[in-house]
């Protein structure tokens, strides 16, 4: 017996709050000059003070804002949460704008003690605000995410998007491949999950086939897919057999197991300059074990250690031509410590750290500041 079908289509076009929720307020720019609005009341205040902005940093609302600033990185959120079986990154963004739990709000003078260069000193950063999500589709989220994105992008300034959920990874790429063509995007992929599955119980976008809808669409070439800390118990065979057939660039733990983190790290740097031209972090959370960052969907056990993770990620950004980020998955929800926002603000400011070395020209492999790691008494 046939399922009845519903008795109305999944939308009303003449319902008059069809669009409310991708619709900015016309009167963002007004009659101010553009440029970047600060928050902060006062010079300095430790993270617990003030209106929770990314990093603490200033705000801006339109282009006209990023380029009156020359905004090097523009961070913006995106609460997408339903393309997979849990709910609560919607919250990410919210959680690691509030989660500098004792960082002071200054605009200079917090160096990466590794490295001795100040993210916040080196670069111009902006809070971009939110992307538009219809909470009740995935589907019609896609093209606000990816009009943000490419907003950002056109006018020069790196987009770092906070999600969220990972479907996010389709609109993000797509964006950058939107202004710099297709097939000319590389991406490093940090996840559990490879998130190249075929099939998403009938939906074509979910968590876990952002990298398909990718490759069946031309903006990035499997050969420049390069994947940290794989583990678990997916990919199937079939799906691997996929992976080899498009060319991926894959490292499982089973990889770092054998024959160790250092090893591993130095082939996907090598393999991040070989191929495209530009190049894209996407960082899912639960790289790392769930002992560093239980605030996730879909924790995995015996993930990295944010001691092999960040050091990747901050020379990505120093070594490579890296043209924007995303940080996904983040699900304070279901962490009921601060642990999870920790890590990932700091994982944030590795990617902005290196970033920052690339731009005042320390881009010395695997670099570290000599006074960090001679004490002179050798």
């Amino acid at each position: 017996m046939a399922e009845p079908k519903t008795d109305f289509p999944s939308l009303n076009p003449d319902d008059p709050t069809i669009d409310a929720w991708r619709t900015p307020r016309e009167d963002l720019q007004g009659d101010r000059p553009p440029g970047l609005i600060d928050l902060s009341r006062y010079p300095m205040a430790l993270g617990s003070h003030g209106i929770a902005t990314f990093l603490q940093r200033p705000v801006a609302l339109t282009p006209a804002d990023l380029k009156a600033a020359e905004v090097d990185v523009a961070l913006v959120g995106a609460g997408l949460d339903f393309s997979g079986g849990m709910r609560g990154a919607a919250f990410g963004p919210r959680a690691l704008r509030s989660h500098d739990m004792y960082l002071p709000n200054v605009a200079a003078g917090l160096p990466h003690t590794h490295v001795m260069v100040d993210a916040l000193t080196d670069l111009a950063i902006a809070d971009y605000g939110d992307a538009a999500i219809d909470f009740e589709s995935v589907h019609r989220s896609i093209e606000p995410v990816r009009a943000i994105v490419r907003e950002i992008t056109e006018t020069g300034t790196k987009p770092f998007v906070i999600g969220g959920d990972h479907a996010l990874m389709y609109p993000d790429v797509a964006a950058l491949a939107d202004v710099y063509g297709k097939g000319k995007i590389g991406v490093v992929h940090f996840d559990a999950h490879y998130d190249a599955a075929s099939f998403g119980i009938g939906h074509h976008l979910t968590h876990g086939t952002p990298i398909r809808k990718l490759i069946e669409q031309g903006h990035v070439s499997g050969h420049n897919f390069i994947q940290v800390g794989l583990r678990g118990y997916m990919p199937s065979g079939e799906d691997l057999a996929y992976m080899r057939d498009q060319g991926f660039r894959y490292h499982f733990m089973a990889e770092v197991e054998r024959h160790g983190w250092d090893h591993v790290m130095e082939r996907a740097i090598a393999e991040a300059l070989d191929g495209a031209d530009y190049l894209y972090i996407s960082l899912d959370i639960d790289v790392l074990d769930p002992a560093y960052a239980p605030g996730t969907g879909t924790p995995e056990p015996g993930g990295l250690t944010p001691r092999e993770l960040f050091p990747l990620l901050r020379r990505l950004g120093a070594e490579t031509n890296l043209v924007g980020a995303e940080m996904v998955e983040l699900n304070p929800l279901v962490d009921p410590t601060y642990v999870t926002p920790l890590v990932a603000n700091r994982a944030v400011r590795e990617i902005l750290t290196g970033m920052a070395m690339r731009k005042t020209g320390v881009t010395e492999p695997h670099y570290l500041a000599p006074e960090t790691v001679d004490h002179g008494n050798d």
